[in-house]
Parts: structure tokens; C-alpha cells; sequence
């Protein structure tokens, strides 16, 4: 596609604009390849731990090293990292039912969960936790932030086995939480109730700052591996970090009872996994960076933008919002048209199974639906806002953005 004299002018203006932002995010971004680097160091990673394995994989020191690896990363005291995750939803159900127990009641202190995560947790029989006899309560944010009060009260009143925070917004007009907001809430709750188990959805939010949820006292951490962890190479799987206690609950809930982690193998090799997470930092940034830009233009453009391209961002998603469902339409697919794979596709809304909404993704990517490499998704809803993530490099969503100026100007 050629592009006008108009649009460069555009991008470029934008980019000046964030010249010392970008600053800032590569002080980020070398932070965490330092954590990162020594992590593979003291933990000895060899050409061995790359190596596939096959059956029942015992003694796979390579998922066994893998798993050490991001429980030094994120300074948890242990982690289960597997390919036989399906998804974020599978390793966020995986940990719920770890931990909750039948007559258990559990709360989320950020309002509705993420779409695909509510049937998990109230949906009627299809063994969902509900089906499970597990409670389930709620309570709004308040002007976008933790509402602590609300906290107190509810638990004043009740006794919760798990408190459960979704860090970033899902399909909703917010900013993603901070790990500092997160910390404080942690510590509110602890204050009332040590004994409730802390469990933070970390999708989307991994090295967008130095610390992560379990430097702040989160007792689980869970997210997927075709998100930032992976760094655009993983294929598939994900993770779930922290105290022993809890983990290795979750691991009899991931395998079985009475074998845990002892086994699980992947006869395609662990290199992509190790690779992927120690590209992870400057993968996550750079596509930062590149959400960045994006809103930077579009906030010139007169469009409103979740978060302000110069705030610290506590997530890889860039929201926009749009006056019409057909803008909306036609910039999810200029995303599309802007991708390395399927860019002769026309993505439409459809019904995707667990949204409650028609949806349009565009997701051209090498691995399917990460969300690391640059989509676009919405519900076809007021307001209509895109949710753009991703970008394994600042150049491509760059001219994507381009593509999408070309398609609406």
C-alpha cells in the first residue's frame, strides 16, 4: 500500500510527541531482560532442558527446569508452566478449582471477570464451580480503582476462601490496574483476613512494569503463554505462580490427585517456551510502544483513548473508541489488512462461543489468537470501542496504524 504525505506527517508527529516516553519504556524493558537473564543463569539452563520428551514424561528435567525458571522470574516460590494449558481461561478455571472447595465462597474485587471466565464461574450445569457448590460475590470498582471500603464491609459480613483481581479491563472503558493498586488491596484484605487466598489474573500485564503481582504479595498468579510471557514464539500454553501450598494444589487439579507435576510430557521440545520468555521484556515493550504510537495518533485525530499514550500503561491493550459500529468495523479489519498472515481475509461479527455480544477479531498472527502478536477485537456494542493488543515488533504496528489512517481518513 502506498501511503499519502498526509499520513506520514500524522505518524510522525505522533512520534516525536512520544520521544521520551519511549525512553522510559526501554528503561523498562532493560530491567526485566536483566531479571530475566539471570534467572536462565542461576537457574543453568542447557541445550538439554530444550530437548522433547515423550509418554508420561518422568523426570523431564526440562518442563521441571522451565517451571523454576518463571518462579524465579516473577520471585514466586514455585510455578507450573505447561503446554497442556489450552488458554488463559483454562489455566485461570484450573487454579479456581484448586483451590475452592465445595460450600467455598469466593469474591472478585474488580467488578465482572473477563467474558469467557463467567460461565466458569456461575454457569448452570456444565460444571462450572456454581455447579461445584461454590459461592460467588462481586464488588465494582469505584472511579476505576479497587473500592477498599467496599472490601471491608463485604468482609465483615462474610468469610472468603478466594479473593480473585482481573488486572486488565476486558471489555470495558478502564485502564488496567497497576501493580500498586493491586499491592494495596492485597495488603487490605490480608489486614482482615490473612488466610485468604490472593489470586490475580495477570493476561496482558506481564513486564509492563519491574515488579509483577507476586512481588506485592499475590498467593497465585495466572496467565497465558501466547500472551506477553511467551514473547511471540511460544505455540501454546500457560502459566500459574506462586506459594508452594497453592500451586501444588492447582498441579492435582491440572494432572491428577496423587501425581501432580511428576508428570506431563511435549514431544515437540521445550526451545520455543524458553526462547519465548526470555524474549519476552523487549517482545512486551516493544508492543507498548507500539500501542503507544497508535493512540497517540488517534487521540490527535480527535478520537478518544484508553489509557493516554504517555501514562504508563499496565497492560498491552490500547482501547479506542469510535462514533459508529461501522468505524469501529472497518478499523478491526484495516488491522487485519495490516497482518503477515491472513491479510486477505475480511474479518466480520460473529457469535464466538462464550460472549454474550456479536464479536469481530482481527488476528492475523503466526500462532492463533496470541495476543501478543497485534489483534483487534470488540463486541459489537455502544460505546464501540476496539481493543487492539500486541505487536511483536514496533515497525509493524506502526505501518499498521498506517493501514488503518489510509482506510478512515
Amino acid at each position: 500500500m502506498d501511503f499519502s504525505e498526509k499520513i506520514y506527517d500524522i505518524v510522525n508527529n505522533a512520534e516525536i510527541k512520544l520521544t521520551q516516553h519511549f525512553k522510559n519504556l526501554d528503561k523498562i524493558a532493560f530491567l526485566n531482560q536483566k531479571k530475566v537473564l539471570e534467572a536462565f543463569q542461576s537457574n543453568n539452563v542447557a541445550s538439554r532442558h530444550m530437548s522433547q520428551t515423550s509418554g508420561y514424561g518422568y523426570d523431564d528435567i526440562g518442563r521441571d527446569t522451565l517451571c523454576s525458571l518463571f518462579a524465579d522470574i516473577f520471585h514466586a516460590e514455585k510455578a507450573i508452566v505447561s503446554p497442556l494449558i489450552a488458554s488463559g481461561t483454562h489455566a485461570l478455571t484450573v487454579a479456581l478449582f484448586g483451590v475452592l472447595r465445595p460450600n467455598d465462597k469466593m469474591i472478585c474485587i474488580t467488578g465482572a471477570p473477563y467474558d469467557t471466565l463467567r460461565s466458569v464461574i456461575g454457569g448452570d450445569n456444565i460444571g462450572s464451580l456454581k455447579d461445584f457448590g461454590v459461592g460467588y460475590d462481586q464488588i465494582e470498582l469505584s472511579n476505576e480503582k479497587i473500592d477498599l471500603n467496599a472490601i471491608s464491609d463485604k468482609f465483615s459480613k462474610e468469610k472468603y476462601k478466594l479473593a480473585f483481581i482481573g488486572r486488565s479491563r476486558g471489555y470495558e472503558w478502564r485502564d488496567a490496574l497497576s501493580v500498586e493498586q493491586i499491592g494495596e488491596a492485597i495488603k487490605h484484605i490480608k489486614s482482615i483476613d490473612k488466610d485468604t487466598v490472593i489470586m490475580v489474573d495477570n493476561c496482558y500485564g506481564e513486564f509492563m512494569d519491574t515488579i509483577e503481582p507476586t512481588d506485592v504479595g499475590a498467593d497465585l498468579m495466572v496467565g497465558s503463554l501466547i500472551k506477553n510471557p511467551g514473547g511471540g514464539i511460544a505455540p501454546t500454553g500457560g502459566y500459574i505462580a506462586g506459594n508452594t501450598e497453592w500451586v501444588d494444589q492447582v498441579a492435582y487439579r491440572l494432572i491428577a490427585p496423587s501425581i501432580g507435576m511428576e508428570v506431563g510430557s511435549y514431544a515437540a521440545g521445550y526451545m520455543q517456551f524458553y526462547q519465548g520468555i526470555f524474549l519476552a521484556p523487549t517482545t512486551a515493550i516493544n508492543a507498548v510502544k507500539g500501542s503507544a504510537l497508535m493512540g497517540q495518533v488517534f487521540e490527535d485525530l480527535g478520537y478518544q483513548v484508553m489509557p493516554s499514550p504517555t501514562d504508563n500503561c499496565n497492560d498491552i491493550i490500547r482501547s479506542i473508541k469510535f462514533d459508529t459500529a461501522d468505524q469501529l468495523i472497518r478499523f478491526i479489519q484495516s488491522i487485519q489488512k495490516a497482518s503477515p498472515v491472513d491479510s486477505n481475509v475480511l474479518p466480520i461479527p460473529w457469535s464466538m462461543p462464550g460472549y454474550d455480544n456479536e464479536v469481530i477479531m482481527a488476528a492475523g498472527t503466526f500462532v492463533q489468537g496470541a495476543s501478543i502478536e497485534l489483534s483487534a477485537d470488540s463486541p459489537i456494542r455502544e460505546p464501540y470501542i476496539a481493543y487492539v493488543q500486541g505487536g511483536l515488533t514496533y515497525e509493524h504496528v506502526k505501518l499498521a496504524t498506517m493501514y488503518c489512517l489510509a482506510d478512515l481518513l
